[in-house]
């Protein structure tokens, strides 16, 4: 008893300490005055949360949405088949499977974004397979692009998508497809109707683990999309390292941080739907 006290004590004094206080510091320095000499100064001020109504930080930020919606659609439809043929493979060739898809974790992903800024580039593998086919006559402009991004934070979360997904499929109850099946169902009724709502938990939390992070990963929008597809890390990240004006980069902050707390919040509801309707499903069978 004394220990599991202990343990909590030393949990939450941790959670306080590195993540509570740093984030009241970002909150706190989001409305102070900016200032050149030391950053951040009393008196309260709103100017830099004003400042986020300004055009050309909107259009940042719906770009963003857009480039992290994608990203996500891109790992959903491609990370949802392949998560269900590793879910019904032997549990070796699945555990196989699964150590090949996160060895490139032992990577940077920074190092690894490199990589994929010299497959892509002009006289890359990319082009140079293209050009020495014939497909095409001189090289295509694949880096610098939004094509450039999308590709990237697919290649980093994708892996993120996978695994929620394989999860889902574990839990996935055979005896229901034997029963769609025998009552007569085809392959996409029983997608519909069975598999994709038992699944559903595992598609949201996916959705999530690759959605937020893609909003912030800005050297992946700076080594492979140039000045033209940013962030919200990107200006958070010039705020605080090249303007050097921190309330402002501290408000985008807390922006991004209302923007992930709205999102889990809508994912608790509909895993709490989700979970109602299965109840009530059992007690109806």
């Amino acid at each position: 008893m004394q220990f599991r006290r202990f343990s909590i004590v030393l949990t939450l004094f941790w959670l306080g300490l590195f993540v509570l206080v740093p984030h009241l510091l970002v909150v706190l320095t989001s409305i102070m005055t900016p200032d050149s000499e030391h950053l951040a100064v009393w008196p309260v001020s709103g100017e830099s949360w004003y400042r986020l109504r300004e055009h050309l930080y909107l259009q940042v930020f719906w770009q963003s949405l857009w480039l992290s919606g994608i990203t996500t659609l891109i790992c959903l439809l491609v990370g949802y088949p392949f998560a269900y043929i590793i879910a019904k493979l032997p549990r070796f060739w699945r555990g196989v499977l699964l150590f090949l898809m996160i060895v490139p974790f032992w990577t940077n992903s920074l190092i690894r974004t490199y990589a994929i800024k010299l497959i892509l580039g002009n006289k890359g593998l990319v082009n140079s397979l293209l050009v020495g086919l014939g497909i095409v006559d001189e090289p295509v402009q694949l880096l610098y692009t939004e094509f450039a991004v999308i590709f990237g934070l697919v290649y980093v979360l994708l892996p993120f998508m996978v695994l929620p997904l394989v999860s889902g499929f574990d839990k996935l109850d055979e005896t229901l497809l034997e029963a769609a099946r025998d009552l007569g169902a085809g392959f996409w009724q029983r997608f519909r109707l069975v598999i994709l709502p038992l699944t559903m938990p595992g598609v949201i939390a996916g959705s999530l683990i690759v959605f937020l992070p893609a909003m912030g990963m800005f050297y992946v929008a700076d080594l492979l999309g140039g000045a033209k597809n940013l962030l919200l890390g990107n200006i958070i990240k010039n705020q605080f390292l090249v303007v050097r004006n921190w309330p402002f980069g501290a408000a985008f902050s807390v922006a991004l941080i209302l923007i992930m707390a709205l999102l889990m919040w809508l994912y608790f509801i509909a895993n709490r739907r989700i979970n109602r309707q299965g109840g009530l499903q059992d007690e109806s069978l």
